[in-house]
């Protein structure tokens, strides 16, 4: 999708129409999460501190983002997309893979349904987006980002919407892009490319093997020789499960105390306790995540004989794995997630947290059996009247109850 949070909100407010348009935290550590074209122009870009996007464009317009509206425009894409074919492989809200190899009896060539699909986004959703084809995943994401509109200094071009990479200009298509282009080149191996004289996919597709696996390994040597020349066998694989689930915020302020420290991450252990039971699945492993004032991180995470679902059960390990990491001069960022999903509800516990890591320390089997009414009798609260009908104590505000739902707050703070 093009800019997809920052579209839907100019859809949600025609007189955004032409402006150039933030969706982030607006705040001194906030990020961009996404923009119209139109602050695109300034240099404006997604992940960029938004400090630097107010001084690029100080007439944008900033938005805190609404994760839930873009939530069900995704639902609604992701049904037109399941039209065409099952096979559907999301990636993220506003991205996804599509084997339509099946479908060409039916609807026709590639081309040709990437074409439709283009104008039937358009005419459902009142949205734009951008359509690769090409024989691999790999292909087919270059082809769409090759089919975006583009921004100059000029302005803005419009994009094509729909680029096709033919079998016979494949390869010249891939040699093209620099090396961060592709899958598993980030900026510690792009470096490690770079110092080997290697910038595009072209250069790396003629270094010889051995010295690519010399330089960053035998794995990862293997896989960017195979991608340059072509070769990405990865399937489109539908309703590919998720791996883990969890929610963390950045403080609008370094936060050192521990007990506020606590109340934190108490409500956000609730949170993905709430978004784990939604997806139907359990987790063995809980993990707390921080980030320094100095931006350095820190994570600790313990994992569980048997999987948990309760706030009351994952509050407990989060706090003590919390416990164990000293704050220092502050926390700008803290978080809790839970992985080593399974599908299902929780199983009886048979371990411990272990002794002297926090006072009143119990088991989770107890923790776990005594939330489950509790649990399931707040769930049918909220289910009946609302999220914020009902919350922990953590989660009480002069606002109200606010329960923190899935990137909430992916982007830091408004102020």
């Amino acid at each position: 999708m093009d800019a997809f949070f920052a579209s839907v909100e100019v859809l949600d407010d025609p007189s955004l129409t032409g402006l150039p348009v933030v969706v982030g935290g607006a705040g001194a550590r906030g990020v961009v999460a996404s923009c119209t074209y139109e602050a695109r122009v300034f240099g404006v870009r997604s992940a960029m501190p938004s400090l630097r996007a107010r001084q690029l464009c100080p007439h944008a317009v900033f938005l805190p983002g609404r994760h839930g509206r873009y939530a069900e425009i995704s639902g609604q894409l992701h049904r037109i997309l399941s039209d065409i074919t099952p096979m559907v492989e999301p990636i993220g809200l506003d991205e996804a893979f599509l084997d339509v190899a099946g479908a060409v009896r039916m609807l026709g060539p590639p081309e040709t349904i990437a074409r439709r699909l283009r104008e039937r986004v358009r005419h459902d959703l009142s949205l734009e987006c951008a359509v690769g084809v090409g024989r691999s995943k790999m292909v087919a994401k270059l082809a769409s980002r090759a089919a975006k509109p583009r921004v100059s200094r000029s302005g803005l071009e419009p994009g094509r919407g729909v680029v096709l990479v033919a079998p016979d200009v494949e390869l010249a298509f891939l040699h093209g892009h620099r090396v961060e282009a592709l899958w598993g080149v980030g900026p510690a191996t792009a470096t490690r490319l770079h110092e080997l004289g290697i910038r595009t996919v072209g250069e790396l597709a003629a270094a010889p093997v051995e010295t690519l696996v010399r330089r960053v390994g035998k794995a990862s040597g293997l896989h960017l020789a195979a991608l340059a020349r072509g070769e990405d066998p990865s399937p489109v694989t539908p309703d590919r499960p998720a791996k883990s689930i969890g929610h963390e915020e950045t403080f609008s302020r370094d936060v050192a105390d521990p007990a506020e420290l606590q109340r934190h991450v108490l409500r956000m252990a609730e949170s993905v306790a709430s978004m784990l039971r939604g997806s139907g699945c359990a987790a063995r492993t809980v993990t707390v995540k921080v980030k320094f004032g100095d931006l350095s991180l820190q994570s600790r995470s313990h994992t569980l004989d048997r999987a948990i679902t309760t706030g009351g059960a994952i509050g407990q390990v989060a706090s003590v794995l919390l416990a164990a990491i000293d704050p220092g001069e502050g926390l700008r960022l803290l978080g809790v997630s839970a992985s080593g999903l399974v599908v299902g509800g929780a199983e009886q516990l048979s371990f411990d947290l272990g002794d002297g890591h926090a006072e009143g320390t119990q088991s989770a089997t107890s923790l776990e059996q005594a939330w489950q009414d509790a649990t399931a009798a707040v769930d049918a609260v909220r289910g009946r009247f609302g999220r914020s009908a009902v919350g922990s104590a953590s989660m009480v505000t002069p606002e109200g109850v606010q329960v923190p739902a899935r990137r909430d707050a992916p982007w830091g703070p408004s102020n």
